[in-house]
C-alpha cells in the first residue's frame, strides 16, 4: 500500500519538481479509480453539482449534499489527499459561518483539507480563519465557477491587463493568508507562468499550462459527460459511449426473451420444486 500523501508530502514534490496528479471524485468507485490509478490529491468538486446531480451550475449543490459525496470518496480512498470543495453559500457570511463549514467536512466526511474560490478581501479572511483553526485549505484563482457570473459567464480569465494583475494580486494573497495549495483555473500558461516562480505552495494548474500539477474532472477525462467539454480537457478513454452500448445490449436481450438464461440462475432440489407446488395447491384449494 502507498504510503499516504501529506501537506509534507505534497510540499517535497513540489521541490524535487515531481508533478502531483489530481483527479476530481464524487462517489466510492469513482474514489476507488482513482485510489488505484494512484492519483495524489483527489478532489471532492462542487462541480458534483452538474456531473453527479444534474444541476445547471456548481452553485445548487447544498452542504448536505456534499457532505454525501465527500464521505462516499472518502471511504473509497486510502492514500491520496482528499480536498472537499465548500460550496457556494457556505462561507459567504462570516469567518465564523466558513469555519463552521470547514469543521464539518473534516469531522463529517473525513476531508484532509477544504478548498475555497477566490482571492479578494472576503475570501482571504475565510482562509485566515480557516487555516488558523488548523484546517488546510486549498485555494482557488482564475475561473471561479461559484462566481462565474461575475466574471462574465464561464470563460478564461488573466487574458486582460486588468485580470492578468488580479491573478498576480490574488495568487500571492491567498498565499500569505495561508493556503497550503492553489489552484489555477482557465488562464494563459503565460500569464500564469509569470507568478508560479513566486508561490511557495504548490500549484495546481487546470487550464493553465504547465504547474506543480494537474487536475481534470475524471467523467471528463474519461470520456463520461455528454456534450462540449472546455478547451482544457484531453479525454483518455470513451467510457460513456461504452455505458450506453451495455445497457442497450442489455435492453435488447430483456426484451427479446434471451436475457436470463439457464446460465443466470439456481438449481433447485425436486423435494423443494415439490414442496413450492403442494404449499400453492393447498392455498388454492382452501
Amino acid at each position: 500500500m502507498r504510503a499516504q500523501v501529506t501537506l509534507q508530502r505534497l510540499a517535497e514534490m513540489k521541490a524535487r519538481r515531481e508533478p502531483i496528479v489530481m483527479v476530481t471524485a464524487y462517489d466510492y468507485p469513482s474514489a476507488r479509480t482513482a485510489e488505484q490509478a494512484e492519483v495524489d490529491m483527489v478532489l471532492v468538486g462542487d462541480s458534483g453539482a452538474q456531473v453527479v446531480l444534474g444541476h445547471d451550475s456548481t452553485v445548487a449543490v447544498t452542504v448536505d449534499e456534499m457532505l454525501v459525496l465527500a464521505g462516499a470518496v472518502r471511504r473509497g480512498v486510502q492514500s491520496a489527499f482528499v480536498v472537499a470543495d465548500l460550496p457556494f453559500g457556505s462561507t459567504e457570511v462570516s469567518d465564523e459561518q466558513a469555519v463552521a463549514t470547514a469543521i464539518r467536512f473534516v469531522k463529517e466526511a473525513g476531508a484532509d483539507a477544504v478548498k475555497l474560490e477566490g482571492g479578494g478581501e472576503a475570501r482571504l479572511s475565510r482562509i485566515r480563519a480557516i487555516a488558523e483553526a488548523g484546517i488546510p485549505v486549498v485555494a482557488h484563482v482564475g475561473l471561479t465557477p461559484q462566481t462565474a457570473v461575475a466574471l462574465g459567464g464561464l470563460r478564461a480569465q488573466g487574458r486582460t491587463a486588468e485580470s492578468a494583475a488580479r491573478l498576480v494580486r490574488e495568487a500571492l494573497a491567498v498565499q500569505d493568508a495561508g493556503a497550503s495549495v492553489l489552484v489555477i483555473e482557465a488562464v494563459p500558461a503565460d500569464v500564469a507562468a509569470v507568478v508560479l516562480p513566486a508561490l511557495e505552495i504548490p500549484v495546481i494548474g487546470i487550464g493553465a499550462g504547465p504547474a506543480d500539477g494537474q487536475v481534470l474532472v475524471l467523467h471528463d477525462l474519461l470520456g463520461i459527460t455528454e456534450g462540449k467539454t472546455a478547451a482544457f480537457v484531453k479525454r483518455y478513454g470513451a467510457i460513456g459511449p461504452d455505458m450506453v452500448a451495455g445497457v442497450a445490449a442489455y435492453a435488447r436481450e430483456v426484451r427479446g426473451g434471451v436475457f436470463p438464461g439457464p446460465e443466470h440462475g439456481y438449481s433447485a432440489t425436486d423435494d423443494a420444486i415439490a414442496a413450492a407446488r403442494a404449499e400453492l395447491e393447498s392455498r388454492s384449494a382452501g
